[in-house]
Protein backbone atom coordinates (compact mmCIF):
# COMPACT_ATOMS: atom_id res chain seq x y z
CA UNK A 1 0.00 0.00 0.00
CA UNK A 2 1.46 3.49 -1.15
CA UNK A 3 -0.05 6.99 0.95
CA UNK A 4 1.10 10.09 -0.26
CA UNK A 5 0.46 13.42 1.14
CA UNK A 6 0.93 16.22 -1.15
CA UNK A 7 0.34 20.24 -0.80
CA UNK A 8 -0.44 21.29 -4.42
CA UNK A 9 0.03 24.88 -3.88
CA UNK A 10 -3.37 24.90 -6.20
CA UNK A 11 -1.17 23.47 -8.79
CA UNK A 12 1.02 26.33 -9.51
CA UNK A 13 4.21 25.57 -10.56
CA UNK A 14 7.30 27.15 -8.16
CA UNK A 15 8.86 27.32 -11.48
CA UNK A 16 7.05 29.87 -13.93
CA UNK A 17 4.02 30.23 -11.57
CA UNK A 18 1.54 28.93 -14.02
CA UNK A 19 -0.93 26.68 -12.96
CA UNK A 20 -1.45 23.75 -15.49
CA UNK A 21 -3.84 21.06 -15.09
CA UNK A 22 -1.86 18.49 -16.98
CA UNK A 23 1.25 19.52 -14.79
CA UNK A 24 -0.65 18.52 -11.97
CA UNK A 25 -2.35 14.73 -13.58
CA UNK A 26 0.98 13.93 -14.39
CA UNK A 27 2.92 15.10 -10.89
CA UNK A 28 -0.02 13.06 -9.19
CA UNK A 29 0.31 10.01 -11.84
CA UNK A 30 3.78 9.89 -10.66
CA UNK A 31 3.65 9.16 -7.37
CA UNK A 32 1.23 6.11 -8.06
CA UNK A 33 -0.58 6.07 -4.72
CA UNK A 34 -3.25 4.11 -3.46
CA UNK A 35 -4.18 6.96 -1.04
CA UNK A 36 -3.19 10.41 -1.76
CA UNK A 37 -4.37 13.63 0.73
CA UNK A 38 -4.07 16.72 -0.76
CA UNK A 39 -4.02 20.58 0.55
CA UNK A 40 -4.50 23.62 -0.47
CA UNK A 41 -6.83 22.35 -3.22
CA UNK A 42 -8.75 24.46 -5.69
CA UNK A 43 -12.32 23.95 -6.79
CA UNK A 44 -13.96 26.31 -9.29
CA UNK A 45 -11.62 28.82 -9.08
CA UNK A 46 -10.52 31.38 -11.85
CA UNK A 47 -6.92 31.13 -11.03
CA UNK A 48 -6.77 27.55 -11.40
CA UNK A 49 -9.28 27.76 -14.42
CA UNK A 50 -12.24 26.85 -12.68
CA UNK A 51 -11.23 23.18 -12.38
CA UNK A 52 -12.34 20.38 -9.55
CA UNK A 53 -8.37 19.53 -8.64
CA UNK A 54 -9.54 16.77 -6.44
CA UNK A 55 -12.13 14.91 -9.33
CA UNK A 56 -8.26 15.44 -11.79
CA UNK A 57 -6.27 14.49 -9.16
CA UNK A 58 -8.53 11.38 -8.37
CA UNK A 59 -8.83 10.38 -11.80
CA UNK A 60 -4.66 10.73 -12.74
CA UNK A 61 -4.64 8.29 -9.88
CA UNK A 62 -6.99 5.69 -10.96
CA UNK A 63 -8.59 6.09 -7.80
CA UNK A 64 -12.53 4.76 -6.72
CA UNK A 65 -13.18 7.15 -4.87
CA UNK A 66 -12.85 10.67 -3.82
CA UNK A 67 -13.81 13.71 -1.87
CA UNK A 68 -13.22 17.36 -1.65
CA UNK A 69 -13.51 19.52 1.71
CA UNK A 70 -14.05 23.16 1.80
CA UNK A 71 -12.17 24.94 4.52
CA UNK A 72 -13.10 28.39 3.08
CA UNK A 73 -15.23 30.09 0.34
CA UNK A 74 -13.90 32.70 -1.84
CA UNK A 75 -10.09 33.16 -2.46
CA UNK A 76 -6.92 32.73 -0.05
CA UNK A 77 -5.61 35.96 -0.26
CA UNK A 78 -8.38 38.01 -1.10
CA UNK A 79 -12.23 37.56 -0.16
CA UNK A 80 -13.14 34.70 1.78
CA UNK A 81 -15.26 33.16 4.78
CA UNK A 82 -15.55 29.96 6.45
CA UNK A 83 -16.97 27.49 4.71
CA UNK A 84 -19.84 25.65 7.01
CA UNK A 85 -20.52 22.00 7.93
CA UNK A 86 -22.70 21.37 4.81
CA UNK A 87 -21.44 23.70 2.20
CA UNK A 88 -21.68 22.89 -1.32
CA UNK A 89 -18.49 23.48 -3.53
CA UNK A 90 -20.56 23.85 -6.43
CA UNK A 91 -21.60 27.84 -7.55
CA UNK A 92 -18.71 29.38 -5.60
CA UNK A 93 -14.82 29.12 -5.68
CA UNK A 94 -13.88 26.97 -2.71
CA UNK A 95 -10.57 25.76 -1.25
CA UNK A 96 -9.97 23.06 1.17
CA UNK A 97 -8.38 19.51 1.49
CA UNK A 98 -9.19 16.33 -0.52
CA UNK A 99 -8.68 12.49 -0.21
CA UNK A 100 -8.35 9.99 -2.87
CA UNK A 101 -8.25 6.79 -2.18
CA UNK A 102 -7.86 3.44 -4.92
CA UNK A 103 -9.75 1.53 -1.81
CA UNK A 104 -13.02 1.80 -1.44
CA UNK A 105 -14.29 4.06 0.79
CA UNK A 106 -16.92 3.03 3.53
CA UNK A 107 -17.55 5.92 5.11
CA UNK A 108 -16.82 9.52 5.06
CA UNK A 109 -16.55 11.95 7.89
CA UNK A 110 -15.71 15.79 8.36
CA UNK A 111 -14.12 17.03 11.27
CA UNK A 112 -13.93 20.92 12.26
CA UNK A 113 -10.54 21.64 13.47
CA UNK A 114 -11.40 25.29 14.26
CA UNK A 115 -8.89 28.23 13.42
CA UNK A 116 -6.30 30.44 14.79
CA UNK A 117 -7.40 34.51 14.89
CA UNK A 118 -4.05 35.40 14.08
CA UNK A 119 -2.16 37.24 10.90
CA UNK A 120 1.47 36.32 10.63
CA UNK A 121 4.32 37.05 8.45
CA UNK A 122 5.14 33.85 6.31
CA UNK A 123 7.39 33.28 3.56
CA UNK A 124 4.81 33.10 0.17
CA UNK A 125 6.49 30.55 -2.48
CA UNK A 126 9.69 30.06 0.04
CA UNK A 127 10.93 33.46 -1.25
CA UNK A 128 9.07 36.46 -0.41
CA UNK A 129 7.20 37.62 3.12
CA UNK A 130 4.05 38.29 3.27
CA UNK A 131 1.30 38.79 6.36
CA UNK A 132 -1.02 35.94 6.14
CA UNK A 133 -4.55 35.44 7.95
CA UNK A 134 -4.90 32.06 8.70
CA UNK A 135 -7.93 29.86 7.56
CA UNK A 136 -10.23 27.36 8.76
CA UNK A 137 -8.85 23.85 9.39
CA UNK A 138 -10.70 21.15 8.66
CA UNK A 139 -9.77 16.87 8.47
CA UNK A 140 -11.53 14.82 6.23
CA UNK A 141 -11.60 10.60 7.63
CA UNK A 142 -12.28 7.83 5.15
CA UNK A 143 -12.62 4.29 6.48
CA UNK A 144 -11.64 2.05 4.54
CA UNK A 145 -13.62 -1.16 3.77
CA UNK A 146 -11.97 -4.65 4.06
CA UNK A 147 -9.23 -5.78 3.85
CA UNK A 148 -7.50 -3.11 3.41
CA UNK A 149 -3.96 -2.57 4.86
CA UNK A 150 -5.48 0.36 6.86
CA UNK A 151 -8.68 0.72 8.40
CA UNK A 152 -9.10 4.86 8.33
CA UNK A 153 -6.82 7.52 6.56
CA UNK A 154 -7.22 11.09 7.47
CA UNK A 155 -6.17 14.34 5.67
CA UNK A 156 -5.76 17.43 7.31
CA UNK A 157 -3.97 20.49 6.88
CA UNK A 158 -2.96 22.33 9.87
CA UNK A 159 -2.76 26.04 10.97
CA UNK A 160 0.69 27.92 10.49
CA UNK A 161 -0.09 29.01 14.28
CA UNK A 162 2.19 27.62 16.46
CA UNK A 163 0.87 26.12 19.41
CA UNK A 164 -2.61 26.33 17.55
CA UNK A 165 -1.37 23.60 15.45
CA UNK A 166 -0.47 21.20 18.09
CA UNK A 167 -3.74 21.51 20.20
CA UNK A 168 -5.54 20.52 16.62
CA UNK A 169 -3.54 17.66 16.06
CA UNK A 170 -4.57 16.44 19.58
CA UNK A 171 -8.04 17.09 18.98
CA UNK A 172 -8.13 15.51 15.60
CA UNK A 173 -6.14 12.16 17.34
CA UNK A 174 -8.97 12.49 19.79
CA UNK A 175 -11.64 12.72 16.73
CA UNK A 176 -10.44 9.45 15.11
CA UNK A 177 -9.84 7.13 18.13
CA UNK A 178 -12.92 5.59 17.78
CA UNK A 179 -12.54 4.88 14.26
CA UNK A 180 -11.11 1.28 12.63
CA UNK A 181 -7.59 0.73 13.01
CA UNK A 182 -4.92 1.33 11.92
CA UNK A 183 -5.61 4.58 11.78
CA UNK A 184 -3.18 6.98 9.53
CA UNK A 185 -3.04 10.48 9.95
CA UNK A 186 -1.76 12.24 6.58
CA UNK A 187 -1.20 15.94 5.65
CA UNK A 188 0.68 19.34 5.86
CA UNK A 189 1.00 19.95 9.91
CA UNK A 190 2.83 22.80 9.86
CA UNK A 191 5.14 21.79 12.26
CA UNK A 192 8.70 20.56 12.08
CA UNK A 193 10.29 17.25 12.00
CA UNK A 194 10.07 15.40 15.14
CA UNK A 195 7.07 17.69 16.54
CA UNK A 196 4.46 15.71 15.80
CA UNK A 197 5.55 12.17 16.77
CA UNK A 198 6.00 14.00 20.02
CA UNK A 199 3.11 15.44 20.14
CA UNK A 200 0.68 12.17 19.70
CA UNK A 201 0.80 9.40 22.26
CA UNK A 202 0.22 6.44 20.34
CA UNK A 203 1.00 7.24 17.12
CA UNK A 204 4.33 7.03 14.85
CA UNK A 205 6.09 9.31 11.92
CA UNK A 206 6.64 6.69 9.04
CA UNK A 207 8.86 9.26 7.17
CA UNK A 208 11.45 11.65 7.94
CA UNK A 209 12.30 13.99 5.30
CA UNK A 210 12.27 17.19 4.10
CA UNK A 211 9.36 18.45 2.24
CA UNK A 212 9.91 21.90 2.06
CA UNK A 213 10.80 24.34 -0.28
CA UNK A 214 10.96 21.57 -2.94
CA UNK A 215 13.53 23.16 -4.69
CA UNK A 216 16.12 23.05 -1.90
CA UNK A 217 14.19 21.00 1.11
CA UNK A 218 15.20 22.36 4.06
CA UNK A 219 12.01 21.16 6.89
CA UNK A 220 9.72 18.86 7.03
CA UNK A 221 5.97 20.09 6.97
CA UNK A 222 4.09 17.17 5.80
CA UNK A 223 3.85 14.16 7.59
CA UNK A 224 2.27 10.51 7.57
CA UNK A 225 1.39 9.56 11.41
CA UNK A 226 0.42 5.90 11.99
CA UNK A 227 -1.80 4.44 15.06
CA UNK A 228 -0.63 1.07 16.46
CA UNK A 229 -0.93 -1.76 14.42
CA UNK A 230 0.25 -0.02 11.20
CA UNK A 231 2.23 -2.36 8.60
CA UNK A 232 5.67 -2.25 8.40
CA UNK A 233 7.40 1.00 6.04
CA UNK A 234 9.17 -0.46 3.60
CA UNK A 235 10.09 2.87 1.96
CA UNK A 236 9.78 6.74 2.58
CA UNK A 237 10.93 9.70 0.44
CA UNK A 238 10.14 13.01 -0.44
CA UNK A 239 9.53 13.35 -4.14
CA UNK A 240 9.66 16.98 -6.26
CA UNK A 241 7.26 17.24 -8.46
CA UNK A 242 6.68 20.08 -11.26
CA UNK A 243 3.81 21.50 -9.38
CA UNK A 244 3.63 23.33 -6.05
CA UNK A 245 6.49 24.75 -3.07
CA UNK A 246 5.82 21.42 -1.24
CA UNK A 247 7.31 18.03 -2.22
CA UNK A 248 5.25 15.12 -1.76
CA UNK A 249 5.90 12.73 0.72
CA UNK A 250 5.34 8.75 -0.18
CA UNK A 251 5.30 6.69 2.04
CA UNK A 252 5.25 2.51 1.04
CA UNK A 253 3.79 -0.16 3.60
CA UNK A 254 4.74 -3.81 3.42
Amino acid sequence: MRLATFNLLHGRSPADGVVCPDRLRDAVAGLDADVLALQEVDHSQPRSGLVDQTALVADAAGARDALFVPALVGTPGQRWRAAGPDESPDGEPTYGIGLVSRYPVARWLRLPLGTSRATLPLLVDARRPALVRDEPRVALAAVLEAPAPVGTVVATHLAFTPGVNVLQLVRLARAVEHLPGPVVILGDLNMPGPVPGAVLRGFRSLARAATFPTERPRVQFDHVLAGAGAPTVHDARAVPTAVSDHRALVVELS
